[in-house]
Parts: structure tokens; C-alpha cells; sequence
């Protein structure tokens, strides 16, 4: 599944989610880098 992340205050990833950490962090990869990093929800107006 894609999905987005935020790493650190402004810098957010898209990539396949591969994994899930114990604190709640997301696992996600982009070609050969795997990053860690805060999912972000999305927002959807009615």
C-alpha cells in the first residue's frame, strides 16, 4: 500500500509501506532506501 510519512518538521516521503515499528513509526521504501517516519492521516471534507 502507498502511503505518506513525515520525517522530522517538513519533509514527508511516499513510498510502499514495508513494516511498522513498536512506537507506531511506519516503514516505507523508495527504490533501494527504506525510511521511518510519522504516517500522515488524510484529511477528507464531506
Amino acid at each position: 500500500m502507498l502511503r505518506t510519512i513525515l520525517i522530522g518538521s517538513c519533509v514527508s516521503v511516499q513510498g510502499l509501506v514495508v513494516g511498522e515499528t513498536d512506537d507506531g513509526k511506519l516503514m516505507v521504501q523508495v527504490d533501494a532506501k527504506t525510511f521511518i517516519g510519522t504516517p500522515i492521516t488524510s484529511r477528507r471534507s464531506s
